[in-house]
């Protein structure tokens, strides 16, 4: 099997890579099956060189290679016919704006694997950018909470080399006396705690962070049971992620007591909104910044027009309007970040944990037997046509 490690063409500022020298060299180990070749990218973190030390072939032109393994989406005028991908594709929730990337796959007879499909038979993912994401966002919200409420500017995370300097940046201010509201509980919002937990701010229940005030910064973290409610009957978790529709909204009581939100959750399109253009217009609503690293366009926090990027990551929303305005713009303005690939932020520590992670969890079933049906379940076409798992599709991809 000759494997091509891509260079990332859909973003450029994207520096990450799926196979690390160090994982590259376990594969060669334990792999010898497997033959690597590295297409040549001068923004990768890592540099073409130092795969070369490992005697890996790096080259301009990958298409003598069987499978492909990049991150995200490849470019439409970058795809070969007749090949294996392995990428982050956003296709299989229906994402309009990759409609006729989708086509396109089919139309080259591309088979496509998906990494957010790699799951163990608990439907537990087995490999994510999750965590990085929210330290990235995090690290994102107190960047907006020092230029809006302090003036003072820190760098960006782009300018971190890993999250050890990211770490120092932040010891060296103080955090106003904000309350801040974390939603979501998994890898995401992990990450995100990592920074707060950094920060040495303090956490409280949500009955207290609603009942209380305090003269130092707080936050406290939801899960659904704190954010929705069951329209009939008491909230049961998995009834939620199977009925979302069944539930409506329980948290508008924060909108009037916290100053940040950082939303880490994961979101059904039939999911509850968490609050309404209405409600931002109330005198009582308080919160003045989001990190919206959940990041769903249009989804439930209405403040989320759009998307940013890493070299722009905020804008400000005229409140009453819900119009887009200048970032930093206005104390009556809803501040916003909003960055859609966060961990391509600090590439160096998001590569090495995604590509490790890839290796033992992934591998095995890729390079070798696919006993669980690991890769199986990510394959979302086939040839150019639609696995059964993923036949739900077909008017999307038709259209």
């Amino acid at each position: 099997m000759k494997v091509g490690i891509l260079q990332e063409t859909r973003r450029w500022q994207d520096r990450r890579v799926a196979i690390t020298p160090e994982t590259a060299a376990l594969i060669q180990q334990n792999y010898p099956q497997v033959e690597l070749v590295v297409q040549s990218s001068t923004w990768r973190v890592h540099q073409d060189n130092e795969y070369r030390k490992l005697n890996i072939p790096v080259v301009d032109d990958v298409s003598h290679c069987d499978l492909l393994i990049g991150v995200k989406e490849v470019a439409n005028e970058a795809l070969i016919e007749g090949k294996t991908y392995l990428m982050f594709s956003h296709v299989a929730k229906k994402q309009a704006y990759n409609r006729d990337f989708f086509k396109l796959m089919a139309q080259k007879n591309i088979t496509l694997i998906d990494y957010e499909y790699f799951v163990d038979k608990h439907r537990a993912r087995l490999v994510a950018f999750g965590f990085w994401a929210g330290v990235v966002g995090a690290y994102y919200a107190f960047v907006g909470i020092w230029k809006r409420f302090c003036r003072v500017e820190l760098p960006g995370p782009e300018q971190c080399r890993d999250l050890k300097v990211l770490h120092q940046q932040l010891k060296k201010l103080k955090i106003p006396p904000l309350k801040i509201v974390v939603t979501g509980g998994g890898r995401v919002a992990s990450g995100a705690l990592e920074i707060i937990h950094h920060l040495g701010i303090p956490e409280v229940l949500p009955k207290e962070f609603l009942e209380h005030e305090y003269d130092h910064p707080v936050f406290t973290r939801l899960d659904p049971e704190d954010y929705v409610r069951r329209k009939n009957g008491p909230f049961v978790e998995q009834h939620f992620f199977d009925h979302p529709s069944d539930y409506e909204s329980a948290f508008l009581p924060y909108t009037k007591v916290a100053d940040v939100l950082i939303a880490c959750h994961f979101w059904n399109q039939d999911s509850p909104h968490f609050f309404t253009a209405d409600d931002l217009r109330s005198k009582d609503f308080g919160i003045s910044l989001v990190s919206d690293i959940s990041c769903d366009v249009p989804g439930p926090i209405p403040t989320t027009l759009r998307t940013s990027e890493i070299d722009s990551p905020f804008y400000d929303v005229d409140a009453q309007q819900l119009t887009e305005q200048e970032p930093f713009s206005s104390s009556s303005h809803v501040t916003v970040t909003a960055v859609d690939n966060l961990p391509a932020a600090l590439p160096m520590d998001a590569s090495r944990t995604f590509a490790r992670d890839l290796y033992y969890e992934v591998f095995p079933s890729l390079f070798g037997e696919d006993k669980e049906e690991i890769v199986e379940r990510a394959t979302i076409l086939k040839n150019g046509k639609l696995t059964p798992r993923f036949s739900y599709l077909r008017d999307f991809l038709e259209k």
